[in-house]
């Protein structure tokens, strides 16, 4: 009984003794400056779109892009930094593009539930 007693005390004073901070949080660390950029481009789907961004360890600063339905392309420019927060500059390229006749109406019948309720 005694050795097991000794043996949790030489435990319990060892974790006591170990490095401080050395599992401590992660948020304590500094900011990292970094640097990445992406881009999809599918002919096929007609999908196009990225981004850039980069940072200094203290402000975020960026911009994205995306290929609109409607043909333009819309373009979002920002910064983030903490005292004046997620600052955006929204601006688009081309002209809109719209069908001059449109299909008929889509409807959705739920057949042997009466007129489209559930029961």
């Amino acid at each position: 009984m005694f050795y097991k007693v000794c043996l949790v005390l030489v435990v319990v004073v060892g974790v006591a003794m170990g490095e401080p901070g050395d599992y401590g949080p992660v948020y304590k660390s500094e900011p990292l400056p970094y640097n990445f950029d992406y881009s999809v481009q599918d002919s096929y789907k007609g999908t196009n779109f990225g981004q850039h961004e980069n940072s200094d360890g203290k402000a975020v600063y960026g911009s994205y892009y995306v290929d609109l339905p409607d043909g333009r392309k819309q373009r979002v420019d920002y910064t983030a930094d903490p005292y004046r927060g997620y600052v955006a500059k929204v601006s688009y390229a081309g002209k809109a593009h719209h069908p001059q006749h449109y299909g008929p109406a889509i409807t959705f019948f739920n057949k042997g539930y009466g007129h489209g309720g559930y029961h």
